[in-house]
């Protein structure tokens, strides 16, 4: 597996050895021990999450107050953005943001520590999304931001349509107003 850094400390970038022929293809999309060797991180799953969307549709930017949820995101059909926001009060990359296109055929894979928020725009007539979870959907834990804050500054793709959204997602509150973790030291 191939692993790569982004701006943020802890979202990585994943990509699998993939084994192909004439007949298709063959990788793990998830080893516990490849991915702790790789990351460092002993991760345990309880949760297999996954969504389709049309073109344009945008979700996010969730994260779980409380109840924290590391997010190991992929792309089975299609492809999209993807973003990463560090939402950690008093941490030295606060309100930073990395974005990574996940396709079904370049099968990156994007690792959102729990505390981070996480979002996506479908980029192709529709995409079929995968992740993988370190705790449980809660959603009175349940918290977002609004997807264009300007003090984040993402740089979304193709902005000359408004995205689609969820009600509860254009609501979402600032970055400056939402309820967010502190950093743990």
């Amino acid at each position: 597996m191939l692993v790569e850094e982004t701006v943020l400390p802890g979202v990585l970038v994943l990509t699998p050895r993939i084994f192909g022929d004439d007949r298709g293809f063959f990788f793990e999309s998830f080893s516990a021990r490849a991915f702790s060797d790789c990351t460092g991180e002993n991760v345990h799953f309880v949760q297999d999450n996954h969504s389709q969307s049309s073109r344009g549709v945008l979700r996010g930017l969730h994260y779980q107050l409380g109840k924290p949820q590391g997010k190991l995101v992929r792309v089975i059909e299609g492809a999209i953005f993807d973003v990463a926001v560090d939402i950690r009060q008093g941490s030295k990359s606060f309100g930073q943001w990395v974005g990574v296109e996940l396709t079904a055929d370049n099968k990156k894979q994007l690792w959102v520590p729990p505390d981070f928020a996480h979002g996506f725009v479908v980029t192709s007539d529709f995409a079929q999304v995968l992740y993988k979870t370190t705790d449980f959907y809660s959603p009175q834990h349940e918290r977002s931001i609004i997807w264009n804050d300007d003090t984040v500054g993402i740089r979304w793709p193709d902005t000359s349509t408004p995205p689609s959204l969820s009600a509860k997602d254009a609501a979402a509150p600032s970055l400056e107003r939402a309820e967010i973790p502190t950093l743990k030291r």
